[in-house]
């Protein structure tokens, strides 16, 4: 082997055009994490500090007071408990239901078969904004006698937990129709020649299969409901049945805004999405490609 020598493998040339995406790639994470940062160092000055020196100047003090404060006047525990009792069911009943309509959609073949999914698939396309004032009304109008305080759907968990039902089960069931296509039919066609009753195909034989996609979309669903302000700006009107996204209006008042106070308070209410990102990150992204394959 003495005298013979391997040859040097030639590096790649560095194209411009690969530079040019890693640059912008860098650029586009900075503009998306600009404020956020921005956020982060407003909340951890005084406001004494920055209305004195202006907010683009040299700290001389960074602390955690304005969290602590933020926490203790926004009564923060209170709202995020209002969030949950809005959330949990609102996530469970979502994906139940357009579970339910996955199955019998993509397992049953019958005429209406994909007008059924578009329907559900449609309302994802209608504006929020426009049913607002015919919602209003309804809820106003609506007695629930025994199942809320004020036997209305207006200023109630119970409403919110419609509304956002109502709203996300389009998407969870077109998700997961294209999913449950993906599966073998000869698992069900087996369990029918056995004697299996519908819904023990559903409960026992599909679901548990498609724990994968449920999984992703609890964790899209958990995050979208959480950060909404808008419907529960609209249909909430007393302050202690606010989730805690609508709460930080009590850290505004009436003459005067501390905006570092409003940061810290922002900041507290994004840790619960953070910490759900972080430990379901695989389900997370998976979410974003599930049901584009059709089998």
């Amino acid at each position: 082997m003495s005298g013979t020598t391997l040859p040097l493998k030639r590096r790649a040339p560095v194209r411009p055009a690969r530079v040019l995406l890693h640059v912008f790639l860098a650029g586009t994470a900075l503009a998306w994490l600009a404020p956020l940062l921005w956020a982060v160092f407003s909340a951890l000055r005084p406001y004494g500090e920055t209305s004195a020196k202006g907010y683009v100047s040299w700290p001389d003090k960074l602390s955690l007071d304005n969290f602590v404060h933020a926490y203790q006047q926004s009564d923060m525990m209170h709202y995020f408990g209002n969030t949950l009792l809005i959330a949990v069911p609102a996530v469970l009943l979502t994906l139940f239901l357009s579970s339910c309509v996955a199955f019998y959609v993509a397992r049953f073949d019958f005429r209406v078969n994909l007008a059924l999914l578009l329907v559900f698939t449609a309302g994802n396309l209608l504006p929020q904004q426009v049913i607002i004032t015919p919602l209003y009304r309804l809820y106003l109008l609506t007695d629930l006698p025994g199942i809320t305080a004020s036997g209305k759907l207006y200023d109630s968990a119970l409403g919110l937990v419609l509304i956002h039902v109502a709203f996300q089960s389009g998407f969870c069931a077109f998700v997961l129709s294209n999913y449950m296509r993906s599966l073998p039919h000869e698992l069900t066609e087996a369990a029918l020649v056995d004697g299996a009753s519908v819904w023990r195909l559903y409960w026992q034989i599909t679901l548990p299969l498609c724990k994968p996609a449920m999984a992703a979309l609890a964790t899209l669903l958990s995050i979208w409901i959480y950060n909404d302000f808008f419907w529960a700006l609209v249909l909430i009107s007393t302050g202690e049945n606010m989730p805690v996204t609508s709460a930080l209006n009590n850290l505004s008042g009436q003459y005067f805004t501390d905006p570092n106070l409003v940061a810290a308070g922002s900041l507290l209410t994004a840790i619960p999405t953070l910490v759900v990102y972080f430990v379901l990150q695989r389900q997370f992204v998976s979410g974003l490609t599930l049901g584009s394959n059709k089998g």
